[in-house]
């Protein structure tokens, strides 16, 4: 079966929820409102797209590729983003819920995180240096085994990561948050 490009083109308010979506390239396209709830992405190639308001909770990301993606706005809890293709892997997250999903073992090096939700998220082998967390909350988030190299948590709250297990030359935290890095040893901070 011949794979269907789609470039430039904008996806307003449809309802994919429950489709397999197979044998689609999408290239500089827009979705806007769009419902993608437990839909399979399995095999589809996204390029320089944005998803606007999209609801794509417990999608199923098999070999995706996802290359250069914002997420405003989106709905995105309990994906598998490491089971997605990491070829040219990247994106960016403003104002997302992204409760439950997991990146383990992928490259976000510079990827931001704005307004985010992202509580009880495995970071587990991530290289998320000079990523940037700005306001999120981060409460349960796995961080295990990662590179934290000049990531910034400053305005960000609920982190928690223990500084022996991770790479954490230059990370940018808040005086307030030393507790959460600490938590391994049971201190008493006041």
């Amino acid at each position: 079966m011949e794979t269907a490009l789609h470039q430039n083109k904008t996806f307003d308010t449809i309802d994919y929820s429950d489709q397999k979506l197979s044998d689609n390239e999408f290239i500089n396209c827009e979705f806007i409102n769009c419902n993608f709830s437990k839909s399979d992405f399995s095999y589809i190639d996204f390029l320089d797209c944005t998803f606007k308001n999209c609801n794509l909770s417990l999608a199923v990301l098999k070999n995706t590729g996802l290359k250069n993606i914002k997420f405003i706005g989106c709905k995105l809890m309990g994906l598998d983003f490491s089971s997605s293709n990491s070829f040219l892997f990247s994106m960016n997250f403003e104002d997302c819920m992204l409760d439950y999903s997991t990146f383990i073992y992928k490259k976000l090096k510079k990827t931001q995180f704005i307004d985010c939700s992202l509580k009880d998220v495995d970071f587990s082998n991530t290289d998320l240096s000079l990523a940037i967390f700005k306001n999120c909350d981060l409460s349960n988030a796995t961080f295990v085994e990662c590179i934290l190299e000049k990531a910034d948590f400053r305005s960000s709250r609920n982190y928690a990561f223990d500084p022996s297990e991770n790479k954490i030359k230059g990370t940018k935290v808040s005086h307030t948050a030393l507790a959460g890095l600490l938590e391994k040893f049971d201190l008493d901070i006041e």
